[in-house]
């Protein structure tokens, strides 16, 4: 018997799905906002949750990936009054198992539990192992976990991953502990870095060359695919992937197999494909860029990495795991990170992600060397100054008529920070789709969001009506 979580504030509607929840063997659960369901969730493991969109305390769509980032996390299907195709991509980009529009009838409403309570048997029986703490990715934000979780899976699955992601994320981390923890840790791990590739000769790099097939190929040389015989090729950034190589590259994913520069004879290589971007390559195939073709077969396993800003309580977590790295390789006792210097680091929006703050926090450490406690003077100076514009600046929004600071009106830091956001959101999001003449797919473009996403944050701030079918389409402010 499984335990079923309806989450829903119509009340008449969440008492007819637990009825025929109820009907089916199962237990069922009602809770009226977000807030009851994460109540329900604590005390006890759930199953299956119908989740409606639209709630008293918040959207589930946006709380998805908080129930899919336990350990146990159960399968979640999405209940609407007022579907839209964006807001179902979305739900499944988060790791929906169904979207459901109201109204539906009971087999519909109810079949998509029985296939994912069947689902959830066969994949508790093959028990699908996950990245272990060993591979240096540290946090343990929701968002980081849905990923080791779907890392887990493509490490045991031994399929190709395209890994997206804004610079800094930790791709390449990702990569080597997919390879790490899959059948082919005993190979080798091949990095290509794809911003590197000579032009005239990125075909010999990729391929290798016989001698004497160019100028300068004095001797017979291995390329970088054959040395990933029996392990894992990463591509690094492959949205730089010369166009030319692209549909050679293309061949070389579908039967594994090349030729040389220079030779007659095909060689095989039995490699995993780890591919990685910050770019968006569908914009690029859009353009011409890149190959379409190419884009489908990179795309097996696609796992996108969240950036730093929108992994909460994780700055925190790496701060202390870089701290105490620090204090294991230099035998000296680490620093204790003062508040102050804490809440700077959680102000910042660290556009550089991960790597932009483990730079910072290691420069800290070198300036504090032999102080007992880090300071915000220990961070490094250009840092300092862009938090400090980014202060003041905030404070001249809630400034008294005579220059004296209203300090009743600024109330707790998080809150006023919160509220500055918001408005810089609500403007950057207005002044785009000005510019654009709500166009979503050059807003897409410019923003560098998913199309998903870019509806998402339209609709948050009221620059998306819809049409009398449902859709929804974004609107040039007034």
């Amino acid at each position: 018997m499984a335990r079923i979580l309806v989450v829903d504030d119509d009340e008449l509607f969440r008492e007819l799905l637990c009825t025929s929840v109820s009907r089916h063997g199962h237990t069922a659960l009602g809770a009226g906002s977000l807030a009851q369901a994460r109540r329900i969730l604590a005390g006890q493991g759930v199953d299956v949750v119908y989740l409606d969109v639209r709630l008293p305390d918040g959207s589930g769509t946006l709380a998805l990936e908080e129930l899919r980032a336990v350990q146990d996390p159960p399968e979640v299907i999405i209940v609407t009054g007022q579907g839209d195709p964006d807001g179902a991509e979305l739900a499944l980009r988060c790791g929906a198992w169904d979207y459901i529009e109201k109204p539906a009838s009971v087999d519909r409403m109810t079949l998509p539990m029985l296939r994912a309570l069947s689902y959830r048997t066969e994949k508790r029986r093959q028990r699908i192992p996950s990245l272990p703490e060993t591979t240096g990715i540290v946090g343990k934000s929701p968002r980081l976990a849905s990923c080791l979780a779907q890392a887990g899976m493509a490490a045991a699955s031994g399929v190709d991953v395209f890994i997206t992601g804004e610079t800094g994320t930790g791709k390449e981390i990702f990569a080597r502990a997919i390879h790490a923890t899959g059948n082919r840790a005993q190979g080798p791990f091949v990095v290509v870095d794809c911003t590197t590739l000579p032009g005239t000769l990125a075909e010999s790099v990729l391929f290798g060359h016989e001698r004497g097939s160019f100028t300068g190929a004095d001797r017979k040389q291995a390329g970088l695919i054959e040395q990933a015989d029996g392990g894992t090729l990463f591509l690094d950034e492959v949205g730089e992937l010369p166009l030319p190589i692209q549909a050679k590259f293309l061949r070389v994913l579908q039967e594994r197999s090349y030729r040389p520069v220079g030779g007659g004879q095909v060689r095989q290589s039995d490699f995993r494909l780890v591919a990685a971007t910050n770019r968006d390559l569908s914009a690029m195939a859009e353009r011409g860029e890149f190959r379409q073709d190419l884009l489908y077969r990179l795309g097996a396993f696609c796992l996108e990495l969240p950036p730093l800003r929108e992994r909460e309580g994780d700055v925190k977590a790496l701060l202390e795991w870089r701290v105490a790295q620090y204090a294991a390789r230099t035998g000296q006792p680490a620093p204790e990170p003062s508040p102050e210097y804490l809440e700077l680091l959680l102000s910042h929006h660290w556009p550089g992600n991960v790597r932009e703050l483990l730079q910072s926090v290691d420069m800290s450490l070198v300036s504090a060397l032999g102080e007992g406690m880090l300071l915000p003077q220990h961070l490094p100076l250009e840092l300092r100054v862009r938090l400090m514009r980014g202060s003041v600046a905030a404070r001249g929004y809630q400034t008294a008529p005579h220059g004296a600071p209203d300090l009743a009106a600024l109330g707790p830091w998080r809150e006023h920070r919160a509220r500055l956001l918001e408005k810089a959101e609500a403007d950057y999001f207005s002044a785009l789709m000005a510019r654009t003449g709500g166009d979503a797919c050059l807003a897409a473009e410019l923003s560098g969001l998913k199309t998903a996403r870019l509806y998402e944050l339209l609709g948050k701030h009221g620059l998306v009506k819809r049409r009398r079918g449902g859709a929804a389409f974004p609107v040039k402010p007034e």
